[in-house]
């Protein structure tokens, strides 16, 4: 009881201080807890929790985010579930759709409302890594004492949020633990498995809302691989991660207006007129060619035309 209430005095004594440290995010979700969400850290209460018909729908909602996200998941718990971690996708909204956990764990998590149903929202349990890394949208760990409520205080939870296939939030994930040999350094370590496979979801995200189409890697420095283009048979952009937005300065605007996936990557190109369109001409019919392995009769049946034509047209593109 002495625990939790040095904790409560700790955090009403940072949150009303105006220091570089009072500054950090930590403290400013303290204070949006007091401030915005009038809660007390000293107070006792578990997350909300949907109805059964709630939650249902919330599920329907998500039906998709949940079918890119189960198999990371699963990978995921097979490497940190038997080291008593729990995890939880939720919906933007802070609502845990999807968990996975040990048995042996079930009763401590479930006590703590680390279940699907609860909402793990700030504004429900206070800083929290879910409601936390949702309000800033960004990735976040939370040691501790770092939890608002003093009831939290033996958690520590690392969460990244995942975007869709706009770039916009849509869900977060989490991993959660009670073990109390968890210290800073491994939860930096979880914390990184945890934006590996939020990653890869986000990509999932984008492979299914683009089914069909080619994708394109954008070099974007460190973040190369979750930098992806959907890009349609005419060479234009449908969509964009987030990260291949960042790196290309592309925008829903500009990718509703059309822009041919060669000028986002501002690769050389020839100029508009005939050579860009001797250039389109030659790869058509370098690629028809590929496919036949060579074989000009064939090739030109594909494309609809007689042999004489196509020999007259690699003649004049300089492809014999």
């Amino acid at each position: 009881m002495h625990e939790f209430t040095a904790h409560a005095d700790h955090v009403y004594t940072w949150a009303q201080q105006n220091s570089a440290a009072a500054s950090s995010p930590i403290v400013a979700s303290w204070r949006r807890c007091m401030d915005k969400h009038q809660l007390t850290p000293e107070e006792k209460r578990a997350p909300l929790r949907l109805t059964e018909q709630e939650f249902r729908l919330a599920r329907e909602q998500s039906e998709q985010l949940i079918r890119d996200a189960n198999d990371e998941l699963d990978k995921l718990f097979l490497t940190v579930g038997k080291a008593g971690c729990c995890l939880l996708l939720t919906c933007r909204e802070g609502v845990a759709l999807e968990r996975r956990g040990a048995s042996a764990d079930d009763k401590e998590f479930n006590d703590l409302g680390l279940w699907t149903g609860s909402v793990w929202t700030e504004a429900s349990i206070g800083t929290n890594g879910i409601g936390t890394a949702l309000a800033d949208e960004r990735s976040v760990s939370i040691f501790r004492d770092q939890h608002f409520l003093s009831s939290n205080i033996k958690l520590s939870c690392t969460t990244a949020p995942i975007r869709d296939h706009r770039g916009q939030l849509a869900a977060a994930l989490d991993i959660s633990t009670c073990r109390d040999d968890v210290n800073e350094m491994t939860l930096s370590i979880l914390a990184q498995a945890v934006r590996d496979a939020a990653m890869r979801i986000e990509l999932n995200i984008f492979r299914s809302a683009f089914a069909g189409s080619r994708f394109l890697m954008v070099p974007s420095g460190t973040n190369s691989a979750a930098a992806l283009l959907a890009v349609d048979r005419h060479d234009l952009v449908l969509g964009a991660t987030r990260a291949a937005r960042l790196a290309l300065k592309l925008d829903d605007r500009r990718i509703a207006a059309g822009i041919p996936a060669a000028d986002a990557l501002q690769e050389s190109r020839p100029a508009d007129g005939e050579e860009a369109l001797m250039d389109a001409e030659r790869a058509a019919l370098l690629r028809a060619l590929t496919r036949t392995n060579g074989n000009v009769s064939q090739a030109a049946a594909n494309l609809g035309m007689s042999r004489a034509t196509l020999h007259r047209k690699m003649k004049r593109l300089n492809l014999h």
